[in-house]
C-alpha cells in the first residue's frame, strides 16, 4: 500500500511540474478546473501532508514493553544492587536481541532507590502511575519489599524480588526468586553445627530480615545440640562494630553467623583482622555476602570464610559458564557474579516466558501464566511454585579463596520446594512475630536509627 501511495505522489509532482497550461491534470479527458500556478502548489502541500497523515495513521505503531527496574545505585546498599542492574539489562538485552516480546522491545525504565525505603515508595508509585511499566524488579532488603508490598498489591502489579529472605511472608502479586529459609537459613545452620562449631554468635543489620533469620536460628538452636552465646545488631550502613567484637571474643564462640548487609562488611571484616580474631579459630558464615560484596574487602580477610547462597559463580557447568562468558562479554572480564545477580538475570527470563505464553503483558494474565514456570538457569533447574510464588531452589555452601571466588564445598543433592513459614512456629505465630516488630518501630520495617 505504501509503493502506491508513493507512485501516485511522484505522478502529480511530475505532471503539475510539467503542465504548460497551468492545469490540473486530465480525468478521463475532462479538464477539472484552472488554477494559478501558486494555488495549485499550495493544494499539492496539502494532498501530500494528508497522505503522509494516512499512511501514518495506517501503519500500526510499534511501542515498547515498559518494565521497573528499581535498585539502589547509590548508598549502603549500592554495591550489592548495582551489579543486579547488570544482570536484568543483559536479560533484556538477550530477548530485544531475538526479537523482543510480541514483535514490541523491552524498555528498562531505570532507577535509584539510594538505599532509602522511602525513595523505594515514592519511585514504585511513579513507575506504576507515571510510566505505566508492566512489571517491576526492585529491592534487596526485606524492608524494602516490605514497604512497597502494598502498593504493588492496591495497583495489582507485579513484583520480581531476586534475594534471599527471611520467608513469613506471601503475596498475590510477588515473584520470589532468592532463597526462602528451608532452602538456605535452616540448612546452613545444620551445616554450620555438624562442621563448624556449636558455639554461636549472632551479628546482624538492625532490620526485619536480620531478626527474623535470627529468630528462625535461635528455634533451631533449641531443638538441637547448637548454643546462641551472643546477638547484636547495628543498622543498616554502620562502620562501628569493635564493641561488637570484644562481645565475640569474650564469649568463645566457634561461628560468627553473619547477617549483616551492604558495605557494612567492609567495616566488620577489617576490625575483625584488627582486633585478632583469626577466621582459623572463629569461623564466619554469612548469609548475604557474596562475591561483588568480596570485591570491596581485602581478599585476606575473607579468604576462609564461608557463605550460603543458591549460586555461585565457580559452578562448573556448560549453562553457567555460557552465562559468565556473556556477562564478562557485556561488561568486562574484571566484573564477578554473584547468586542475586543471577537470580535478577533469570527472573527477567522468567517473566519473558509467561508474558510469551499470555499473549499479552497485563501484569494479572502474566501472574496467571507464571505459575509452575521451570527454567534452566544458570544455577540449574529453578521452577515457580503454584501455591506461594517462591522459587524451587537448590542450597549450597562455599568458602570464599584470595581470588575472591568461592569454592563449592556441600549442595543439596536435589532442587528444593519453598517453605517461607518455618515449621518452629505456626504461621500465626510468626506474623504476630513480625508485627510485634512492625509495631515497635513506629510502623516500619527496620529501627529509625542514625546510621553510624
Amino acid at each position: 500500500m505504501v509503493e502506491e501511495v508513493t507512485r501516485v505522489i511522484i505522478y502529480l509532482f511530475r505532471s503539475i511540474n510539467n503542465n504548460k497550461n497551468n492545469l490540473i491534470p486530465r480525468y478521463d479527458g475532462v479538464i477539472i478546473i484552472m488554477i494559478t500556478k501558486y494555488f495549485r502548489k499550495l493544494i499539492f502541500i496539502f494532498f501530500i501532508a494528508f497522505v503522509v497523515f494516512y499512511i501514518y495513521k495506517a501503519i500500526p505503531v510499534t511501542k515498547p514493553i515498559k518494565v521497573g527496574v528499581l535498585h539502589s545505585l547509590s548508598g549502603t546498599m549500592a554495591i550489592s544492587e548495582k551489579p543486579l542492574v547488570n544482570g536484568i539489562l543483559l536479560a533484556i538485552k538477550e530477548i530485544n536481541q531475538k526479537g523482543g516480546l510480541l514483535g514490541r522491545q523491552i524498555k528498562p525504565i531505570i532507577i535509584d532507590g539510594k538505599s532509602d525505603n522511602r525513595v523505594f515508595k515514592e519511585e514504585t508509585i511513579n513507575l506504576i502511575k507515571k510510566h505505566k511499566v508492566d512489571a517491576i524488579f526492585a529491592c534487596w532488603t526485606s524492608s524494602c519489599r516490605k514497604e512497597i508490598k502494598p502498593i504493588i498489591e492496591k495497583n495489582k502489579q507485579i513484583l520480581f524480588y531476586p534475594v534471599q529472605y527471611e520467608g513469613l511472608e506471601e503475596s498475590k502479586n510477588i515473584i520470589y526468586t532468592g532463597a526462602t529459609p528451608n532452602q538456605q537459613i535452616i540448612p546452613a545452620f545444620f551445616w554450620a553445627l555438624e562442621n563448624l562449631g556449636k558455639r554461636m554468635f549472632l551479628v546482624s543489620s538492625d532490620y526485619v530480615f536480620s531478626h527474623a533469620a535470627n529468630a528462625i536460628m535461635k528455634d533451631l538452636a533449641k531443638i538441637s545440640r547448637a548454643e546462641i552465646v551472643g546477638e547484636e545488631y547495628q543498622p543498616l550502613g554502620s562502620i562501628k562494630f569493635s564493641e561488637i567484637i570484644e562481645k565475640i571474643k569474650k564469649s568463645k564462640a566457634d561461628v560468627i553467623l553473619n547477617t549483616i548487609n551492604g558495605d557494612s562488611n567492609i567495616a566488620f571484616f577489617k576490625q575483625l583482622k584488627e582486633s585478632g580474631v583469626s577466621l582459623d579459630k572463629t569461623a564466619i558464615l554469612s548469609f548475604s555476602l557474596g562475591e561483588n560484596e568480596l570485591q570491596h574487602i581485602d581478599r585476606h580477610l575473607t579468604e576462609g570464610s564461608y557463605s550460603s547462597w543458591s549460586y555461585f559463580q565457580s559452578i562448573f557447568s556448560e549453562r553457567n559458564q555460557d552465562f559468565v562468558k556473556s556477562y564478562h562479554q557485556e561488561y568486562g572480564k574484571d566484573q564477578v557474579l554473584s547468586d542475586p545477580v543471577e537470580s535478577a538475570y533469570f527472573s527477567v527470563k522468567l517473566w519473558a516466558n509467561a508474558v510469551t505464553i499470555a499473549g499479552v503483558t497485563t501484569p494479572e494474565e502474566v501472574l496467571n501464566n507464571i505459575k509452575g514456570q521451570a527454567l534452566k538457569a544458570p544455577e540449574g533447574m529453578v521452577i515457580i511454585d503454584h501455591e506461594n510464588l517462591n522459587t524451587w531452589k537448590q542450597i549450597r555452601i562455599g568458602q570464599a579463596n584470595i581470588q575472591g571466588q568461592y569454592k563449592i564445598l556441600w549442595n543439596s543433592i536435589s532442587t528444593l520446594k519453598p517453605r517461607p513459614y518455618p515449621r518452629t512456629r505456626s504461621k500465626k505465630q510468626w506474623q504476630s512475630f513480625l508485627q510485634s516488630l512492625y509495631v515497635k518501630w513506629g510502623n516500619h520495617w527496620e529501627p529509625s536509627n542514625e546510621k553510624n
